[in-house]
């Protein structure tokens, strides 16, 4: 039997929009992936739940604005942790065009907007947690 796929997600920062994360939570949990969500953190306190939790997937939400401000930290703090070639590091919301290359620029592996549909969600991360199991680039 294949190993259930850890997803630990959490709200950067003090945004409380939370019905998008929700749903994620609920698709990646029908998906047959484990879900630990942690509600509104900062980035230390992520990255701290993910290495006791021993996740393959950090999943952040943002869209009260600081999905750079904190963003930036966050896989700042995962370097430090040296977490970003064993964890696969995921941000959904609403963010203007142009920010969706920044965050790919600042190391998040996938940008997911409102448009995204689960089976999108749901591959992406399947396929860039194979990947970062066996060493390959997506």
């Amino acid at each position: 039997m294949a190993k259930k796929i850890k997803v630990l997600l959490a709200k950067l920062g003090l945004d409380v929009h939370n019905r998008g994360i929700i749903t994620v939570a609920k698709e990646l949990g029908d998906a047959g992936m484990e879900i630990i969500y942690i509600g509104n953190s900062l980035p230390g306190e992520i990255i701290q739940t993910a290495i006791q939790e021993a996740v393959d997937v950090i999943g952040v939400s943002s869209l009260g604005g600081a999905h750079i401000t904190l963003g930036k930290p966050l896989l700042e703090a995962a370097r430090k942790e040296r977490l970003e070639n064993s964890v696969t590091f995921v941000i959904g919301g609403v963010f203007p065009p142009n920010d969706t290359t920044r965050l790919k620029e600042i190391g998040f592996d996938a940008v997911f907007t409102p448009g995204a549909t689960r089976a999108e969600i749901v591959h992406s991360i399947e396929e860039m947690v194979a990947a970062k199991t066996s060493g390959v680039t997506v």
